[in-house]
């Protein structure tokens, strides 16, 4: 199995914020250099040091950052574009800079070359009774029953494979009714709003934070033959916009979220004024530890929790508006 390295630059204040993410997203083990320890160890140590290790050395001057290994298979492709887009929504709510630069690079591979090799790992996969997911090079049998979800994530989170999306799509599948409005919040690729579409939504509305993602979900789209009337993508942060709140308007039938525990938690406020009254509402994206925090701080914002669904340490749960 081949691994990227990935080094992600922030500041010794933003350390707690960018590995409290990275945890969000079910990765538990990571590097961190940081100058601070260097002056820590000046300040603390004891007796005459005629030797520093050059290791130790190198910390004096250094960025801090905190250095992440990613499996480079499907599973790998998805973990790296959910980091991705939560290093961007914790950029925007750094409004003061104090976390430095949420910048990141691949030490070991090129990103374009690491993004290719990944797809032989993308083959068709079935998700609940209806959907079949897929890669534009990959083809489905002919007499496939099932309705064919094709998606080119790109850098995009959202092929089906990660846990949190195949949760999320089965509720979405289990719980939507023909000819609703869906609003998807952190879309990524796409692929939930555009399943929900072949699984029968009149219309559909993007978000994210991203402007790529943005792109790819709207290019997705009409892979799938949606035409643009029946689906809005936008870009932008609805926890500091309220303009792009306005855009989106209300009235949804549904609203779908799969993202990291944190957004959930600062998004949870904002979730009611989107939907229709007795509307619902599907989360997903949140490891066991995380689970009874954001559920219950959901459920305080006028939610009632009917259904919640776990896979390998990954919840997804189902809401309606009381």
């Amino acid at each position: 199995m081949e691994w990227a390295e990935i080094n992600i630059y922030t500041t010794t204040a933003g350390i707690d914020s960018v590995t409290g993410i990275l945890m969000d997203l079910g990765i538990t083990g990571f590097v961190i250099k940081d100058a601070q320890d260097f002056e820590d160890f000046l300040e603390n140590k004891t007796g005459n040091w005629d030797y520093i290790d050059d290791d130790l050395m190198g910390l004096k001057n250094c960025e801090t950052t905190v250095t992440v290994y990613i499996r480079s298979d499907a599973e790998g492709a998805e973990l790296f574009a959910a980091v991705k887009s939560a290093l961007a929504a914790l950029k925007s709510r750094d409004t003061d800079g104090a976390y430095g630069r949420l910048e990141y690079d691949m030490s070991n591979i090129r990103e374009e070359d690491w993004a290719n090799n990944w797809k032989q790992y993308f083959k068709p996969i079935t998700i609940g009774e209806k959907l079949l997911i897929k890669p534009s090079w990959e083809a489905a049998d002919p007499a496939e029953k099932r309705r064919i979800l094709e998606i080119d994530p790109a850098s995009s989170f959202g092929t089906g494979q990660h846990n949190t999306t195949r949760l999320c799509l089965e509720l979405i599948e289990e719980n939507l009714a023909q000819g609703e409005k869906l609003l998807d919040l952190g879309c990524g690729s796409g692929i939930l709003s555009i399943g929900a579409l072949l699984l029968g939504a009149e219309s559909a509305c993007a978000v994210d934070i991203d402007d790529n993602s943005v792109r790819i979900a709207a290019e997705n789209a009409q892979k799938n033959g949606i035409s643009p009337e029946r689906y809005t993508a936008f870009c932008g942060d609805i926890t500091s916009d309220e303009k792009l709140r306005e855009k989106i308007g209300g009235g949804y039938d549904i609203v779908c979220a799969n993202i990291v525990a944190d957004v959930l938690i600062a998004m949870s406020g904002f979730f009611a004024g989107f939907l229709k009254a007795k509307g619902k509402l599907i989360v997903s994206g949140i490891i066991d530890a995380r689970r009874e925090e954001v559920l219950s701080t959901i459920s305080s914002c006028g939610f009632e929790l009917v259904k919640s669904a776990n896979s390998e340490d990954w919840n997804a749960a189902y809401f309606v508006r009381k």
